[in-house]
């Protein structure tokens, strides 16, 4: 065993230009395995660092680590071949239509990030950057995308840059422009995905993540050689993207089974398109009865009063767990009852929240998912 591990120290999105060769290196198997670490956050990149064997020895078919923490926030290392990379790159331009030019509007030291700088590399294409160290900007995408060149040309978003980018009506034309606009990193509800589609906005939902080389699963249809299958109603994935395990873990359960990843989210396959419900470690015990997060803020969203909203369960006296909705509202805020009622006519009525909380923004992590830990601070 020759490879070690190395830091991949990951600028401001301004500045990841110069990270191109060493990606390309990475994508040919050449030089050491990398570790991607934020360099413009120190306490990151240390932790990081110190839990994930940088400068030990690692398998030579190992080219990158992708931390990823979960809903834990421990970090765990999915080690990534260049096979996998590479697969999984022509994958997504065979689904697409074809390579393009890319552009950045996600952090570059998450997996979607790097994946468009990697399907950058691969597509021997400069990618176009916006810089996002302080937050996303729907504006900065009308001179970005007029900069990007063809045939083709792609993006990136996590559903909260998609609705502030609906919420701006020349960024909105923008975005139509391109081929395909991948939507990622959270669920997408279906009243943002039939807004965007309304405008003409060519969007391709993906699922995958760390351990799968980031999405490979688009539209609910696997990827070529990408493979879905269910086990008591969790998501398996499998094929050549898969991560070869996680650095340090060789009996973790989620690698337990050879070729397969066991994800924490619970779905449903209905001729042969996957349609995931949410997460299984993020399911509400109420009354006895399961309620799965994800499928009461979906039916929360179709509300016209809430504009974004979050479901946990905050323990409870009698009933173990109950249902909290957290809502950032439109105009005025609903109330309780209302809110109950509308859930009530579609699902049980145990999964209408017994409580309401209205914020201004949810707190978020990572590529825009939301951050449910800090939710369940406010309790």
């Amino acid at each position: 065993m020759s490879n070690t591990l190395e830091t991949l120290p990951i600028p401001a999105s301004v500045d990841v230009g110069r990270l191109l060769p060493v990606l390309g290196e990475i994508l040919a198997g050449r030089g050491p395995a990398r570790l991607p670490v934020p360099s413009f956050d120190e306490r990151e990149a240390t932790r990081l660092t110190s839990t994930l064997g940088v400068g030990e020895p690692i398998d030579d078919d190992v080219a990158l680590i992708v931390a990823t923490s979960g809903t834990t926030g421990i970090p765990k290392g999915a080690m990534l071949s260049a096979s996998a990379l590479n697969t999984s790159a022509t994958a997504t331009h065979a689904r697409l239509g074809g390579t393009g030019s890319w552009l950045l509007t996600l952090p570059p030291h998450h997996i979607a990030g790097l994946q468009v700088l990697l399907r950058s590399v691969a597509a021997g294409t400069d990618p176009i950057v916006i810089d996002v160290t302080n937050g996303f900007d729907p504006v900065a995408l009308i001179p970005a995308i007029e900069a990007m060149s063809g045939p083709r040309r792609y993006t990136s978003l996590v559903p909260t840059q998609l609705l502030k980018v609906l919420n701006h009506p020349d960024a909105t034309t923008a975005l139509a422009t391109l081929d395909a606009v991948l939507v990622g990193g959270a669920a997408t509800p279906a009243a943002l995905r039939e807004r965007a589609q309304s405008a003409g906005i060519t969007l391709v939902r993906t699922y995958g993540m760390s351990e799968t080389c980031g999405g490979c699963v688009y539209d609910g249809v696997p990827l070529d050689e990408a493979k879905v299958r269910l086990d008591d109603g969790r998501v398996l994935l499998g094929g050549p993207m898969l991560a070869s395990g996680y650095r340090g873990m060789p009996d973790h359960p989620a690698f337990a089974e050879a070729g397969w990843f066991r994800t924490d989210d619970a779905g449903s396959v209905r001729d042969g398109v996957l349609t995931v419900l949410g997460r299984l470690d993020e399911a509400i015990s109420s009354g006895g009865l399961t309620i799965v997060p994800q499928v009461v803020e979906t039916v929360l969203l179709t509300h016209p009063g809430v504009g974004e909203c979050a479901v946990l369960g905050v323990p409870d006296e009698r009933l173990g767990e109950r249902v909290v909705a957290v809502v950032v509202a439109v105009d005025a805020a609903p109330t309780l009852e209302q809110l109950r009622e509308h859930v009530a006519q579609q699902l049980d009525s145990t999964a209408a929240p017994r409580e309401l909380r209205v914020v201004d923004a949810l707190p978020l992590r990572g590529p825009g998912k939301v951050d449910r830990q800090a939710l369940r601070a406010l309790f």
